[in-house]
């Protein structure tokens, strides 16, 4: 039996207002989330049964609430949030890494995107 499982969502984009400066609010900009999920098998491998793992649909919906939600002025405050808020939705999840991509990130540069990621243990 398996002691536990990864689940992954990649590269999940929402647009949203998150950022320091107001013109972040103002205009708004695509963020792209990566969930990777450990979770406690149960008897979810065995039984076939959605019930015991994590519904990735349900996962996707509950990062899409964090991250079009409330402004977070930092992505580090944003991936936290999300990673309690699945967490808390799941019991089986162990361990979520979120990774918070933002391509618009104001620099005075030219960058690709900003990433953070964040690690939280249930």
């Amino acid at each position: 039996m398996a002691d536990s499982y990864t689940i992954r969502l990649a590269n999940c984009a929402f647009f949203a207002r998150h950022g320091v400066h107001d013109e972040e609010e103002f205009l708004g900009q695509r963020f792209f989330v990566d969930a990777e999920l450990e979770v406690d098998p149960g008897d979810a491998l065995e039984t076939d049964n959605i019930e015991g793992t994590v519904h990735y649909g349900i996962a996707f919906q509950v990062i899409e609430e964090i991250v079009t939600g409330k402004r977070r002025y930092l992505i580090e405050a944003l991936a936290m949030d999300v990673a309690k808020a699945l967490c808390a939705r799941f019991a089986q999840i162990r361990v979520a890494r979120i990774t918070v991509r933002k391509p618009g990130a104001a620099v005075p540069g030219i960058l690709d995107h900003a990433e953070v990621m964040v690690e939280y243990r249930a």
